[in-house]
């Protein structure tokens, strides 16, 4: 068979291949993606109670994750992230539950909402003076 009619014939079977899935050696990406996003959602956000010294403590965070994927002219990629902010734990005690909250996140929230509340009170209490 002539060199042109085997490339040819090589790019078929790849293109088909990548067509129909790659059932190859390397695992598919989008069904790994898919079995790690499945644990995602409530089980990132709460934590599994821990027992300490007779008090239930479960832990809470603001978490935050996407994914994405493309292909095309024979090349492919993907790839993902995520983030995962501690925001404070329920504790549970004989007295009830209560959140106690991560002073430290709270600070990096509080200090930025604080400072633009204040320049808008500025600017409105300068527009109501004129």
């Amino acid at each position: 068979m002539p060199r042109s009619i085997r490339r040819r014939t090589a790019w078929i079977d790849l293109t088909r291949a990548a067509f129909l899935g790659y059932r190859g050696g390397m695992p598919n990406i989008a069904l790994e993606l898919g079995k790690q996003a499945a644990s995602f959602g409530v089980k990132s956000a709460y934590g599994e109670p821990q027992d300490v010294d007779g008090v239930s403590i479960t832990p809470v965070a603001f978490t935050y994750s996407g994914f994405g994927g493309g292909s095309g002219d024979g090349a492919e990629g993907g790839g993902g992230g995520g983030v995962s902010v501690p925001v404070g734990v329920y504790v549970r005690r004989e007295e009830g539950l209560r959140f106690e909250p991560n002073i430290v996140t709270l600070l990096l929230v509080a200090v930025p909402f604080v400072w633009v509340t204040g320049r808008a009170l500025v600017r409105i209490i300068r527009a109501l003076k004129k």
